[in-house]
């Protein structure tokens, strides 16, 4: 049977867990606190759809207690990964992948990507501080995860599955591997959507073409997708933030295969929902910033890329962040990432 081990079982991790537990794996969980007590005690529980499933499954907040597993999928945000790798140590083995179900620009983004560009094989600092991941884990184990569903843990050991069921799965190198098609069967089998993309790097772009511009200003004004994407003023400026992150995107030769237009669209047809960086400011977590906004400024510096609109929203979230105690500028990456004088 199949080991699969969540790191971290949130709202997503945990929706992941039921599902491939459902599909035939075997399903441990790495938690904390009342939600790990809950789980240990009655299960973890998926409320969707108006019914409720329990499964059992191991679970603890010791990695050691787990063992080694045929995949790590890592359901924390990006920013918490790079300090604690060597935790995941007691979970590989020579063959482990690592799937990291992140939003914004992976750790391995640049692994046989094949840009043209200085970046290729090199990890991104601000999403990778010193290369932490990449040193770690080596990019070889890693398999790309984009994840359209929205969950929540509403009570601790209970999910709450919101909308969506697809998690697009894809290797680096564009190549149909057996891991990851058998990852894919499983996650199949448990109900969900999951194909395995050729271009996983041109679904990364598509998603993060919203959230780099519509999770800042909703950070900052509090204002749901809908009363961003139908206020004329902010329109324009999420298409001004758009319209320069397709840019960075292009240059590094991902395909966008929806229309600007169509994109926000989509996102404002989404009624009263504030995206999960406004959440973060709301219940005083760390806000997850550096792989939804600073990454592409860090990228388009060095690509010599101008993008005045998401300097000036990323200056203003990034201020928001430190007055609130939510996030921690860092002095390389502020280096990195200042505009050239002259470019807008």
């Amino acid at each position: 049977m199949t080991r699969i081990c969540i790191y971290g079982a949130g709202g997503i991790g945990g929706y992941l867990a039921v599902c491939l537990a459902r599909g035939g794996a075997d399903v441990s969980v790495i938690a904390r606190g009342p939600h790990l007590a809950a789980i240990k005690a009655n299960g973890l529980t998926l409320d969707k759809d108006g019914g409720r499933e329990t499964v059992q499954l191991q679970a603890s907040d010791n990695p050691v207690d787990l063992g080694p597993q045929d995949y790590v999928i890592i359901g924390l945000k990006a920013h918490s990964i790079p300090p604690i790798v060597e935790q995941f140590a007691p979970l590989m083995h020579d063959k482990t992948a690592i799937v990291s179900a992140v939003n914004g620009v992976p750790w391995w983004y640049f692994y046989k990507a094949n840009t043209g560009t200085v970046l290729d094989g090199k990890p991104v600092e601000t999403v990778d501080p010193d290369g932490a991941q990449w040193s770690f884990f080596g990019p070889q184990r890693a398999i790309g995860c984009v994840v359209y569903p929205a969950c929540e843990i509403s009570e601790p050991g209970v999910i709450l599955h919101k909308s969506g069921d697809r998690f697009s799965l894809g290797e680096p190198n564009g190549e149909r591997s057996e891991r990851a098609v058998l990852l894919s069967d499983l996650m199949r089998a448990g109900g969900l959507k999951a194909p395995v993309k050729p271009r996983i790097r041109d679904e990364i772009w598509i998603k993060l073409w919203g959230n780099c511009s519509f999770n800042p200003i909703s950070a900052l004004t509090g204002a749901s997708l809908d009363l961003i994407g139908n206020d004329p003023a902010l329109r324009r400026l999420v298409r001004a933030m758009m319209e320069e992150c397709r840019t960075v995107g292009l240059a590094l030769g991902a395909r966008f295969n929806v229309s600007l237009e169509r994109r926000i669209d989509g996102a404002a047809a989404i009624v009263g929902h504030r995206p999960s960086t406004r959440q973060d400011v709301e219940l005083g977590r760390p806000m997850e910033l550096d792989a939804l906004v600073v990454s592409v400024l860090e990228l388009a510096r060095k690509l010599d890329i101008a993008t005045p609109a998401l300097d000036a929203v990323g200056a203003l979230v990034r201020m928001q962040g430190e007055v609130l105690g939510l996030y921690q500028r860092r002095d390389a990456v502020e280096a990195m990432i200042a505009p050239k004088t002259g470019s807008g």
